[in-house]
């Protein structure tokens, strides 16, 4: 079984002070909803079980000493507290809906915000379908806790104290006699809420795996249409689904046995109540409408009964989410910031790596001992086999990952000691796969910062060549980014990619195998692009094209974690090593011309 789905399994208890201490911490900013909410919940309680007592004085008092009068106030008495029931339960309502709401509200903020502060290397080991699950439907089955759950529980409780207080101030002998079902009640749903916690555990697992499963082949949709898979992963797909059917059917099962048992519980003592009650009535010992009150009463009990059973299994998937919730919550898998971060003001763009090792799982290390500077506005190659560790040295100077060992600076500053918000600033990567929001062109190019005004996006478009194509698009800069820009070239995507890095304005470039995704005609525009770009800027240039690096101020060569040569493109070329081996390659069918 996957991780994901081990966590998913997570039932945990029916109630968890802790978890609902932590739960109520999120209530307290709308507590005067809350004591509202009890004590709207006390007047409704009360005025249920009120009309049963109405009913036995309209009875005994007027039907029988043919009072009209006082039978006429009695009934308008009656309709009067529905009437006044039904607006203070409209007051409830809203009152509860809107507790839920602003709580879940503030709820997914915090859980957005504390998932945007979390390290790149947390994403890397956790399941994007798991966090996703965590912000909204974790977060919606808390929805119903605070809306329906917590409050309405008072409200079942309440209405079973206000039943009990009515019936013993009016007969405690039938009182008793109402409530000499309950043995058989308690272990009723005592046996039913065994039995469900059972299959609902089932329920939640298969679900996880369904969704699990939903996203992965969504994801891959291309692969298996392209292999002709469709069949096979339907059947796959039918399993985890008919798994997931048979355990909801088990649940609905016992659902089905437990309310007509609680029914039949019901049933079971009003008979006993007219049984015994009829008899008091025959010998002159209880009224008429004592009797008819406590068939009411009855009828009334087991049905706050049958709720608090529905909120006992709101409260354990409440429970169980709020678990995987604050899970996520507690993960402090974060880059720290400084106490006392170095203030960066005008950057000048001198990188200097001295004696960096770099390991992600702290063991295998992907970077030994490097060590290089770049000084304001030259511009650095870095080339390599996969796997060399090219991109890791972007990661952490970027710090999306912190160092072992070594130290890396920026105009003379540790970058551990800087504010990685401030750092990033100053900072613009471009990587081979682009990555567009959902929006519109202007959007993901300004990346909604006010400072970026309109006519800078504009410019900046120009400037790479952008504004040629998206001139041609009907809604221009507005024209609508579907997920990922999927209506978009690659070569489209990367123009993006470029205005939107110009227009931050950074102090450092750096490109990750930017144009080794577009077409010939594209390239020449983004090199022609580039080369004015990078005037005054301090660049990185990550490149498996070696034609596009060639006037850089310096390449380094790398090989298994270690910088093995450095120089410029003829320096290199004329030792005959690594580098000169990797332009054989590419360039096999042409001569290699070294200078002498």
């Amino acid at each position: 079984m996957s991780t994901e789905n081990k966590d998913d399994e997570i039932l945990g208890k029916a109630y968890d002070s802790r978890l609902m201490k932590r739960l109520l911490g999120f209530v307290k900013p709308y507590k005067k909803y809350v004591f509202l909410a009890i004590f709207l919940n006390i007047v409704v309680a009360a005025l249920g079980p009120f009309r049963p007592y109405l009913t036995k004085i309209a009875i005994d008092d007027y039907i029988f000493k043919q009072d009209f009068d006082g039978l006429f106030l009695i009934t308008a008495l009656l309709f009067g507290s529905l009437v006044f029931q039904s607006m203070i339960q409209y007051v409830l309502t809203y009152a509860t809906q809107f507790l839920g709401q602003k709580t879940i509200l503030d709820l997914r903020k915090k859980l957005f915000e504390h998932t945007q502060k979390l390290a790149v290397s947390f994403y890397d080991k956790t399941p994007i379908g798991r966090t996703v699950t965590r912000v909204t439907n974790d977060v919606e089955s808390l929805n119903e806790l605070f809306s329906s759950g917590i409050i309405m529980v008072f409200s079942d409780i309440f209405i079973i104290l206000w039943i009990l207080g009515f019936m013993f101030f009016i007969d405690w002998r039938l009182s008793l006699v109402t409530l000499s079902v309950l043995p058989l009640l308690i272990y009723g749903t005592f046996l039913f809420r065994k039995k469900v916690r059972e299959t609902y555990r089932d329920v939640r697992l298969y679900l996880a795996r369904l969704n699990s499963y939903m996203q992965e082949h969504v994801t891959g949709m291309h692969i298996v249409q392209l292999f002709g898979k469709e069949k096979e992963e339907l059947k796959s797909f039918a399993k985890i689904n008919g798994d997931h059917r048979d355990s909801n059917v088990r649940s609905i099962f016992y659902y089905a046995i437990f309310f007509p048992a609680v029914e039949l519980i019901s049933a079971l003592a009003v008979a006993l109540i007219v049984w015994y009650g009829g008899g008091e009535v025959i010998q002159s010992s209880i009224s008429l409408g004592v009797l008819f009150a406590f068939i009411q009463y009855t009828e009334m009990f087991f049905r706050p009964i049958r709720d608090l059973s529905d909120k006992y299994n709101i409260m354990q998937t409440a429970m169980a989410s709020s678990e995987r919730i604050f899970k996520l919550l507690d993960d402090d898998t974060f880059i720290k910031n400084p106490d006392n971060p170095v203030p960066l003001n005008q950057v000048q763009g001198k990188v200097e790596f001295k004696d960096v090792s770099f390991s992600y799982n702290q063991e295998d290390y992907v970077l030994k001992n490097i060590s290089f500077s770049i000084n304001p506005g030259e511009t650095v190659a870095i080339v390599g086999a996969t796997g060399a560790g090219k991109t890791s040295i972007i990661n952490i100077l970027t710090r999306f990952y912190d160092i072992q060992k070594g130290t890396i600076k920026l105009d003379g500053h540790d970058i551990r000691q800087l504010d990685k918000r401030e750092l990033r600033k100053k900072i613009a990567v471009v990587l081979q796969d682009v990555f567009l929001f959902f929006g519109t062109i202007r959007s993901n190019i300004g990346m909604n910062n006010p400072e970026i005004t309109e006519e800078k996006i504009i410019e900046s478009a120009k400037f790479v060549g952008a504004d040629r194509f998206i001139q041609e698009l009907p809604l221009k800069y507005d024209e609508p980014v579907k997920e990922r820009g999927a209506t978009l070239s690659v070569g489209q995507k990367q123009l993006i990619s470029f205005a939107r890095a110009l227009s931050h304005n950074p102090q450092i470039l750096i490109l990750d195998e930017a144009t080794s995704s577009v077409d010939t005609e594209t390239e020449k525009m983004i090199q022609d692009a580039i080369e004015k770009l990078l005037k005054g800027r301090t660049a990185i240039v990550i490149a498996h094209r070696l034609s596009t690096i060639q006037k850089a101020d310096k390449i380094l060569v790398m090989h298994k974690g270690e910088i093995k040569e450095s120089g410029t493109h003829q320096e290199l070329l004329q030792q005959r090593g690594l580098y000169y081996r990797l332009y054989q390659l590419q360039y096999k069918d042409q001569e290699v011309v070294t200078p002498n």
